[in-house]
């Protein structure tokens, strides 16, 4: 089976570290083979870090180029709608960044249009494939928990200074960039969808969130209580308690490591890539890449793990959390959920 060519879009911090990721996975399964950015010189000396052959300035020749299969999609929030439907109309299968899209009617419409292209498109949740959560979904399934009855999860950093979080023009606000984490987490815990949100938040001058907290209610009376800061840095841990006991995934958005039902801390190391990745474990972007790599080879257009109704699950509740708090998108003029 030939190997997977992947083209990267953008060239800042998560598509460094998707390189540095697939890197760690087989040249016989996996090709980086061109980036573009909007800046040329940006594009070649992410290129030449990455031993990427092709470069380009902007994203219309990504899309143009006959050896690409597949792009991810790391530009900021805003952007990945018309850049992801660009590449779909080319006729590539796409990986995009999470959010999927700034809303849910948005979201639908690309993910409309990659079912009519017949191309695969997923939003890149990365942490549905780490062992950890495979692991914890098994736990569930076998009843080990027993009933699911609450998560407990936060997700803070101080991220004020941050364009894509500070500044609406681009999509901000921690609903967008921490809460698809947070409430992913919860619906793979009880595999459903909240029937009832109660939300909070403060927001800053540019009218987006520096924070919230949820109460998201689901069937049989479960519930998460959720909480994001852009001000603080929270315990950033995921609790799943069910009527037989509980797990803790630690660093629960990308976690190597968690507290079992019986008390035992079980370890998943991740493989060091060549060049250094940026942020916390990015090397577990492999798996996210292998995943999209055994879907497009099996011929499906989307996964199960992240499936179109779970990026639209996921986008009603930011909305619904959104509107609650009163942050508003240019975007929700345009597409109505």
């Amino acid at each position: 089976m030939a190997p997977l060519r992947w083209a990267i879009v953008s060239a800042g911090t998560i598509s460094h570290d998707f390189a540095c990721a697939v890197s760690t996975l087989p040249a016989a399964d996996h090709q980086l083979v061109a980036v573009g950015a909007r800046g040329l010189e940006n594009a070649r000396k992410f290129a030449e870090l990455h031993g990427i052959p092709r470069f380009y300035e902007g994203y219309e020749a990504i899309a143009k180029d006959p050896e690409v299969d597949v792009v991810y999609v790391g530009t900021v929030n805003n952007a990945h709608y018309e850049v992801s439907r660009m590449m779909l109309e080319a006729g590539k299968h796409v990986l995009c960044e999470k959010p999927l899209c700034v809303n849910r009617g948005q979201a639908r419409a690309l993910l409309d249009f990659a079912r009519e292209r017949g191309r695969f498109c997923m939003e890149a949740i990365w942490s549905r494939f780490f062992p950890s959560y495979i692991h914890l979904r098994e736990r569930i399934g076998r009843g080990d928990l027993g009933r699911i009855e609450r998560v407990e999860v936060q997700f803070g950093f101080p991220l004020t200074h941050v364009e894509r979080v500070r500044m609406k023009s681009l999509g901000g606000g921690t609903v967008l960039d921490l809460g698809v984490y947070t409430i992913q987490v919860a619906m793979w815990a009880f595999q459903a969808e909240p029937v009832k949100i109660e939300a909070a938040g403060q927001l800053n001058d540019e009218g987006v969130d520096v924070g919230i907290t949820a109460k998201l209610h689901f069937p049989q009376g479960g519930v998460a209580n959720i909480r994001t800061s852009a001000i603080d840095k929270l315990p950033n841990t995921a609790v799943i308690i069910g009527t037989k006991g509980s797990i803790t995934l630690h660093g629960f958005w990308c976690p190597t490591e968690l507290t079992d039902v019986d008390g035992t801390v079980r370890s998943y190391p991740l493989p060091t890539p060549k060049v250094e990745c940026i942020l916390q474990n990015s090397a577990g972007l492999r798996y996210e890449a292998e995943e999209t790599r055994r879907r497009i080879f099996a011929g499906e257009l989307e996964s199960p793990s992240v499936s179109h109704q779970d990026s639209l699950a996921i986008a009603g509740v930011q909305d619904a959390i959104r509107k609650q708090i009163g942050v508003e998108m240019p975007e929700d003029y345009i597409y109505k959920s």
